[in-house]
């Protein structure tokens, strides 16, 4: 397996505009209490105290679809990975609001995650609207390569669903590139309406609306593992 660790740097800044009292208050009473341990191994009972199934989102921005999933999913475990701390902010806001008991957030990097769950553990992992890292010298940035799809392969049990949304025409065509020279994703469009409609399991989120709004489409992936 292609080694995560030789692709890290996959986000830039980690801060934008400055948090309200209430967003601060949220980050030092609130996220304690929902964050992913630092360190050792991961797994259900340690995470939520019973084994049950696990769903993961990488970069999860302002937590909708995460929060989405969560309410409707209350007996799924569900681990959000966002670096920025507005977007955990933001996620915080939706936990509170949903009493969500059923979310965990790491703020930081997916992968370091993803490593210290036991291989198989995940029925989904979603990847939605990760930035596109534009320029070809910056390829090797993007999450959807083959070091990290290596380490999310081995995370996603057999059949479980790795789930892709983008708007960036580059990195779409990129993800078909990379993904369809792969043998242990099975692509489940069976035409063009399954990859140009959002499920109906698929909370919309302010990216998808903020798309629209400018033109753009957007595009829907599922993938299941072989």
């Amino acid at each position: 397996m292609n080694d995560p660790t030789t692709i890290r740097r996959l986000y830039g800044r980690r801060q934008g505009h400055k948090l309200r009292q209430g967003q601060a208050a949220l980050v030092e009473e609130l996220l304690p209490d929902v964050s992913v341990p630092e360190d050792g191994p991961l797994d259900g009972v340690r995470l939520f105290g019973d084994p049950r199934p696990l769903q993961l989102e990488i970069g999860f921005g302002a937590g909708e679809h995460l929060a989405g999933q969560a309410s409707a999913n209350p007996d799924t475990g569900f681990i959000g990975c966002e670096p920025f701390l507005n977007g955990v902010v933001g996620a915080l806001g939706h936990i509170r609001d949903g009493n969500l008991a059923n979310v965990r957030l790491h703020m930081g990097d997916a992968l370091t995650v993803l490593e210290r769950l036991p291989d198989a553990s995940l029925e989904r992992v979603y990847l939605l609207h990760p930035d596109p890292w534009r320029k070809a010298r910056h390829a090797k940035r993007r999450m959807i390569n083959n070091g990290p799809l290596d380490l999310i392969h081995a995370k996603l049990q057999p059949g479980g669903e790795f789930r892709l949304g983008t708007d960036d025409p580059t990195y779409c065509r990129w993800s078909m590139m990379i993904m369809n020279a792969r043998r242990d994703f099975a692509w489940q469009a069976g035409s063009a309406a399954d990859f140009l409609t959002r499920p109906a399991d698929w909370p919309e989120t302010r990216y998808e609306r903020k798309a629209r709004r400018q033109g753009r489409e957007v595009w829907y992936f599922k993938y299941t593992r072989v």
